[in-house]
């Protein structure tokens, strides 16, 4: 049996799925717009009751952490990523979600050789690696204080 390419063109494209691209990002967008946007709600409303700039925005850091590790362990943020992909990944709530996750895995080992260490193998780095230049920053700061 011999087909056009023409013919082949129209069954490809009839048997290939349409490409969800545009959808894809726009959910991304809204999701990744919308955590953004609650955080930005959540520091508003911390400056009406009262806290600081600075404060506020450490709540704000600490509530954020806090809701995403609740709806990492209730199986939330996974449906989540899988709807919205990238979106979910705004630094401060996929962190939370990556160090839940490695937790939630290892609570089976047990408390301090599974959760106490696992949750450690992502966090473990970006504590080091911030420790680390947070010194390095100070040290420099102090030294060059008298130079600035």
């Amino acid at each position: 049996m011999k087909i056009t390419v023409e013919e082949y063109g129209r069954l490809v494209g009839k048997a290939s799925p349409h490409s969800k691209l545009l959808k894809d990002c726009l959910w991304a967008f809204l999701v990744g717009g919308g955590i953004c946007l609650a955080g930005e709600a959540l520091r508003k409303a911390y400056m009406a009751a009262g806290f600081v700039r600075s404060d506020a925005g450490c709540m704000t850091s600490i509530t954020l952490i806090v809701l995403s590790a609740v709806v990492t362990a209730l199986g939330w943020y996974q449906k989540l990523a899988a709807k919205a992909g990238a979106g979910t990944l705004v630094p401060i709530t996929g962190f939370a979600n990556a160090v839940v996750s490695q937790a939630i895995e290892a609570r089976s080992e047990g408390f301090v050789t599974g959760v106490g260490a696992k949750m450690f193998q992502i966090a473990g780095p970006v504590i080091v690696y911030g420790v680390l230049a947070s010194t390095v920053w100070g040290a420099l700061y102090t030294f060059l204080r008298p130079f600035i």
